[in-house]
């Protein structure tokens, strides 16, 4: 259930596209609070605003934020753009946004019927916290380090990369500030939301669709399928949200891509089902994925590498298996412009998670070329 509050603005922590970051005192004292000024406005200091506690009050650790629902004494305009696309579709905060493939869009012709993303590699992860990683890998599997690459244009020369969000964690692409760095940086040439998510660079129906405009849209070479932040999951088998990962191999296959799965593997999760290779890979790539991918396995060392090794061939029967050295990526992720972080833990922390996600971004690297 919802659990309501209502507060004052006493600070503006900080900003980022899309979201404002605030202390609100309400009758327990102060909380952080999120905004989303698209949305709501911009609150400022000394608005009443209306909070959204339910995350704040189960401590999550991805999402725990008061929610800022909206600022009663000071309502923002009413849109005046185009876009006929509903998303968050009846809640209290559905938003209206133009959507790349709506009949009103200027790329409605290219979309109307594109049917291909030309063979575009097609990075796919289950977790949000596995972009930044990618990325690193990618670039330095392109031969520029991320700490040389260059402003302009997007990324390394003549490499573009676009995220295609999925609907499983944040709906807001706005939510993730690693999305806002990672644009800002260009090492992504631009975000598009899919399903119910919304707040990217271009909106889509679906994720076919957003991979269609990743390509046509954006012009991008790679793109990368993850939800956003916030993982969903219960400990079951199939309840957790990144089935999907599944999903979008089938997509990118569909539509003439080639899957690049990049394997959720951890030797610093405390939970046994997500040690090596997560439940979450073998479930999703060997259930859910009915097309072949190619599975980048990390050629880690010493006997858990062997052992993520063994785990990753029972995926072996209906896709192809790609052995990918890690030699110098841990360098690479040293660089990442980002805070690189998945359940709290950091690079040093649970480090074959993120090599193992740079892992797939070299393999993504080489074949562009």
């Amino acid at each position: 259930m919802i659990r309501w509050r209502k507060g004052e603005v006493v600070r503006v922590r900080r900003e980022w596209p899309g979201a404002v970051e605030l202390d609100v005192a309400v009758a327990e004292g102060e909380c952080r609070a999120l905004a989303y000024p698209p949305l709501v406005g911009r609150p400022e200091v000394g608005d009443t605003v209306l909070l959204n506690t339910t995350a704040l009050a189960m401590g999550l650790g991805t999402g725990g934020y008061a929610m800022v629902v909206a600022v009663p004494d000071r309502l923002p305009q009413d849109p005046s753009g185009p876009g006929h696309l509903v998303k968050a579709r009846y809640t209290p905060l559905q938003a209206t946004v133009l959507g790349a493939d709506e009949q009103g869009s200027p790329h409605h012709e290219a979309l109307r019927e594109a049917d291909s993303v030309d063979g575009m590699p097609v990075v796919v992860a289950d977790l949000h916290s596995a972009l930044p990683a990618i990325l690193c890998g990618l670039y330095a599997g392109s031969g520029s380090p991320p700490a040389s690459l260059p402003a302009s244009p997007a990324g390394s020369p003549g490499i573009r990369v676009a995220y295609v969000m999925q609907d499983g964690g944040a709906l807001p692409a706005w939510f993730s500030m690693s999305c806002a760095k990672l644009r800002e940086v260009e090492w992504l040439c631009g975000v598009v939301t899919t399903g119910q998510s919304f707040g990217g660079d271009v909106e889509a129906v679906t994720l076919h669709t957003g991979l269609l405009a990743a390509r046509h849209v954006l012009g991008a070479d790679v793109a990368v399928v993850a939800q956003g932040p916030g993982n969903l999951g219960t400990g079951t088998r199939w309840g957790f949200s990144g089935v999907a990962a599944g999903e979008a191999v089938n997509a990118a296959a569909v539509l003439s891509g080639r899957p690049v799965a990049a394997l959720r593997v951890s030797e610093g999760d405390p939970r046994e089902r997500h040690v090596g290779v997560s439940h979450h890979s073998i479930t999703a790539y060997g259930r859910v994925a009915l097309a072949p991918a190619q599975v980048v396995v990390p050629d880690l060392p010493g006997a858990f590498g062997a052992a993520v090794r063994e785990q990753a061939a029972a995926l072996a029967g209906r896709h192809e298996i790609v052995t990918v050295p890690v030699d110098g990526l841990h360098e690479a992720l040293k660089a990442s412009p980002v805070r690189l972080s998945t359940m709290g833990r950091g690079l040093e922390e649970d480090l074959a998670y993120f090599l193992t996600s740079a892992a797939a971004g070299r393999h993504a690297a080489s074949l562009l070329s």
